[in-house]
């Protein structure tokens, strides 16, 4: 029953809902545009364009349409990018998508959401293999070795959930993922000798993806500003555009969605590449790796 409902009456936001909210108002702001302005377009209330910049609200598509074409925005490939934002996150809000049939994901739910929609993901990591890349074996280890779920069951099908994730790197437009591993990803044994080698095997393969960049930074680089934690920026449009980043610390997720945050970590990313091993050096060192495991 409705007077039953925990969340009634609370004011929701999701990190899809701040991200498009933010990008309007960064364009309304753009053209020198006030909110009384955005509320004419949308025969709306001053109060509800606020609450849609603050992320507070669902948008339609037509609303989306309607500030673009008010804030002069006629890229079609940007609208898309928008609209898409909007319908991800009237989905999450819905409890729609693929991904909420799987009650393990609660955690990642947002990430997840976003990861589905995105055009490129970089990410950086430090001590273990990014989902997208993960065998079914090597994620049943993480699993059971953070010691989230003590039921079989649910780490089965928080392992299915994880291989879901990876039908987005194939299909017509498959997203583009570029994983920034330091070599102690490669050597710390998850789950013994036999699924680390498959591991590492199926790391050479997915190398040879056209939309998939594997580079790894060895244990010779010395000191870098990626030493402090791992990150993992998503993109929607071309790199920098409607960036999100996630931080990952042991109690939750941490986003940083503004803009300063998106650049400041970009550049972080572009300067561990820097001190990274070129594709073949790293083709070859994950083979070394693999041959010792």
């Amino acid at each position: 029953m409705a007077g039953n409902d925990p969340n009634r009456g609370k004011t929701i936001t999701t990190v899809l809902g701040r991200r498009l909210g933010g990008e309007l108002l960064r364009m309304r702001e753009v053209c020198g545009l006030r909110q009384t302005h955005a509320a004419e377009a949308l025969t709306a209330s001053v109060t509800k364009v606020a609450k849609i910049e603050r992320g507070q609200v669902p948008m339609r598509d037509p609303d989306v349409r309607a500030l673009c074409h008010l804030y002069g925005e006629n890229d079609e490939a940007v609208i898309e990018k928008l609209l898409a934002l909007a319908k991800a996150d009237r989905d999450r809000r819905k409890a729609k998508g693929w991904w909420n049939q799987y009650p393990q994901l609660a955690a990642q739910i947002e990430y997840v959401a976003l990861e589905d929609i995105a055009t490129e993901i970089r990410t950086w990591q430090l001590t273990f293999v990014p989902g997208l890349l993960q065998t079914a074996d090597y994620a049943r280890a993480l699993a059971v070795g953070n010691g989230a779920w003590q039921d079989l069951d649910e780490i089965e099908t928080f392992v299915e959930a994880r291989m879901a994730r990876q039908a987005r790197l194939a299909g017509e437009r498959p997203l583009q993922l570029w994983a920034l591993l330091h070599e102690g990803v490669l050597r710390q044994l998850v789950g013994g000798r036999d699924v680390m080698r498959a591991q590492l095997e199926h790391l050479l393969e997915v190398t040879s993806l056209p939309n998939v960049r594997v580079q790894v930074v060895p244990f010779m680089a010395g000191a870098h500003p990626g030493m402090t934690c791992a990150f993992t920026a998503v993109s929607f449009a071309e790199p920098g555009a409607l960036d999100v980043v996630q931080v990952d610390t042991l109690s939750t997720k941490v986003w940083l969605e503004s803009e300063t945050d998106a650049a400041h970590h970009g550049a972080v990313f572009d300067r561990i590449t820097r001190l990274g091993l070129a594709h073949s050096s790293s083709v070859r060192l994950i083979d070394s790796i693999r041959k010792e495991a």
